[in-house]
C-alpha cells in the first residue's frame, strides 16, 4: 500500500476503528473490540512499540509508547490521541 493509499485509508476510519484494527493485527486477534485490553490480550512493551510505530504510520505524528500503558483499551487510547493530536 502505497503512503497516500494508506492516508486516505486511515482517513475514512474513526481513530477508534484505526486502533482497534492495529491493535487486531498486531496482537493477532481478529475479535478484539474497542472495549479489550491490551495487557489481557498479551500485550508487551514489543507490541506497544509496533502499535505506537503504525500510529505514527498513519496519523503523522509521533505518539509515546507510554500512552499504551497508560490507556490500555483502543477506545481509551482513541480518546487521548484524538484530543492530543487531533481526530483521524
Amino acid at each position: 500500500m502505497t503512503s497516500n493509499t494508506a492516508t486516505a485509508a486511515a482517513t475514512s476510519l474513526t481513530t477508534v476503528d484505526l486502533l482497534v484494527g492495529i491493535f487486531q493485527d498486531v496482537l493477532g486477534l481478529p475479535d478484539l473490540t474497542e472495549d479489550t485490553d491490551f495487557y489481557e490480550a498479551g500485550g508487551d512493551s514489543l507490541t506497544a512499540f509496533q502499535i505506537t510505530g503504525r500510529l505514527q504510520e498513519a496519523l503523522g505524528a509521533d505518539v509515546p509508547v507510554s500512552l499504551v500503558f497508560a490507556y490500555p483499551t483502543p477506545f481509551d487510547l482513541a480518546e487521548v490521541v484524538d484530543a492530543d493530536y487531533g481526530a483521524v
